[in-house]
């Protein structure tokens, strides 16, 4: 098994946890006070792109030697002429062919045209109680900066607060927070995507949602995810709430209505109790079978008004894999999310995690010689999202590289939900007050803080940003995990440009396979991307011949 380094001397990060490929630690902590790369991205924003200590320090390259097929096994090509897909208006001057022009802005979809400003998304944020605790930071950075989100399964099963009427949801606040939280702050780039399972189905949550918020939105519908084979889950430590959602109609485990499940936890042998969803499909047994019932699906959502849908697909197998990718294309779906194992989760059994699905580069690259197929056939392949521990900007451009020209976005999970903890636990330490309400962890600033600044001003780097965004006198209500998801942003964003300034690509549209390249045979031989020394040696050979 590899293991990652837990420091970078160059960059003066550290893991508190084992990190994992992704560079996250594998546990990762709400209340952690530093400082892995993406916790201090949070904070120092594109400083984190270049080694500490300028003008101290000279720095070299670790990551010369790779071992087995991962995303970080993947190198980034670089071309010493020309520059293409360069945004309207520049010429292929040196004075204009800077990594600041690079465009980072697209968009996906089939009639209607969704925009973002950076290529990346968040992962479903559904029924975890982090997601719920966070949201404001998350949904407020991805409006401002102008990136989709998805609000992920169960977040109306599970609101006590919801009412139904003949088993369909009539009111449902926690939701009406979500998107009314991520609406405040839209202009036009970015969307809210509701993610929809077997109970958000049966509980009519596509019905209640188009009919408040109409084309707002986009309704997903969801196959599964990347870091479990089975339904989403929880734990709560009431038994009252655990009785609660079996009566919503929830598989949940222990059973809280067994009179020894009761004692045990009266006694503090149980402390939780897990609440789990159905899998869906489980009544079908033929391919033929699936695609009907999906297609049937998809019609009816366009029929009660949706103009756009989506689905996100977990790390099955092959045939799974093929199954999302041509219908969503037949069905013209706006997106296709497509999360690998390796990635991250809110509650996922371990070694279930560990053990289950299909790596996220070996998914990725079969998406690609799929998706080939299905153009060759004269199809217009659906736009795609790849997910699945993924967290840098190298990983980005990697990721949009290996499924280009189908991959439109980035899906990232625990690297997108790091900088709303850091800023709420800040805010909660320089505003005791509000402690409480913005879920804040620490009773004073560590010292992995304060060595920046005592004041949200000195300590986000992206803060003046955010006040040139909104205006002074919003600034009040902007909590500091949405300056701090902006402050990382403004950092991968930067990052991507650069690489694709060295690539002399200008537009994400640009971006090709030919971009990257692969750093031992093994990568080589599953993704069928080439070599580092085979990819252009026939142009090179010709020119000495030449």
């Amino acid at each position: 098994m590899i293991q990652w380094p837990k420091s970078n001397d160059a960059l003066g990060t550290v893991n508190r946890g084992n990190p994992c490929e992704s560079g996250l630690c594998t546990l990762c902590r709400v209340d952690c006070m530093g400082k892995c790369e993406t916790w201090l991205s949070s904070l120092r924003g594109r400083k984190l792109l270049y080694p500490r200590d300028y003008s101290f320090t000279t720095a070299g390259a670790n990551n010369t030697t790779h071992i087995g097929v991962s995303y970080n096994s993947l190198r980034i090509n670089g071309y010493n002429y020309g520059a293409t897909g360069l945004p309207k208006g520049l010429s292929n001057s040196e004075d204009e062919c800077i990594f600041p022009n690079v465009s980072l802005e697209g968009e996906f979809g089939q009639v209607i045209k969704t925009k973002f400003r950076i290529p990346v998304m968040t992962g479903a944020l559904g029924s975890t109680f982090v997601a719920a605790k966070y949201w404001e930071s998350f949904a407020i950075g991805a409006a401002l900066v102008g990136f989709p989100i998805v609000v992920g399964e169960n977040v109306v099963g599970i609101d006590q607060k919801a009412e139904l009427k003949n088993g369909k949801i009539i009111k449902a606040p926690e939701l009406d927070r979500r998107i009314d939280t991520f609406l405040r702050y839209y202009n036009g780039y970015g969307v809210i995507i509701i993610q929809m399972n077997v109970e958000d189905t049966r509980n009519g949550v596509a019905e209640y949602v188009i009919g408040k918020y109409g084309d707002k939105v986009i309704i997903e519908l969801k196959w599964g995810q990347g870091a479990k084979c089975i339904g989403g889950e929880i734990q709560v430590n009431s038994l009252e709430y655990a009785q609660f959602l079996k009566k919503r109609g929830y598989v949940v485990d222990p059973d809280p209505t067994l009179p020894e499940v009761q004692e045990a936890f009266k006694r503090g042998a149980i402390k939780s109790i897990a609440r789990h969803s159905r899998m869906g499909y489980t009544s079908l047994s033929t391919e033929k079978a699936v695609e009907d019932n999906f297609m049937k699906a998809v019609k009816y959502l366009r029929k009660i008004g949706y103009k756009r849908v989506s689905l996100k697909t977990g790390s099955y197998g092959m045939e799974a894999l093929a199954m999302s990718i041509k219908y969503a294309t037949d069905a013209k779906l706006d997106l296709l999310t497509i999360d690998g194992s390796g990635g991250g989760t809110g509650m996922s059994p371990w070694n279930m995690m560990q053990a289950w699905g299909v790596p996220s580069i070996l998914l990725h690259a079969k998406t690609y010689e799929y998706a080939k197929i299905l153009e060759r056939k004269g199809k217009k392949v659906v736009d795609m999202a790849f997910a699945g521990g993924l967290a840098r900007e190298d990983h980005i451009f990697k990721a949009l590289a290996l499924g280009a020209p189908f991959t439109n976005l980035v899906c990232m999970g625990r690297a997108l939900m790091i900088p709303g903890y850091l800023g709420s636990n800040i805010e909660g330490a320089l505003n005791p007050a509000v402690k409480a309400k913005v879920s804040g962890s620490w009773d004073k600033l560590p010292a992995s803080v304060t060595e920046f600044g005592t004041t949200p001003e000195e300590i986000f780097a992206g803060y003046y940003d955010v006040m040139k965004k909104v205006g002074k006198d919003e600034m009040k209500n902007i909590p500091l995990g949405a300056v701090a998801v902006w402050t990382l942003a403004d950092k991968l964003a930067a990052g991507v440009q650069q690489l694709m300034a060295g690539t002399r690509r200008f537009t994400l549209k640009a971006i090709t396979r030919d971009d990257i390249f692969s750093a031992n045979r093994e990568t080589e031989k599953e993704t069928g991307v080439p070599f580092i020394t085979d990819a252009a040696d026939d142009k090179a050979k010709k020119i000495l011949k030449g």
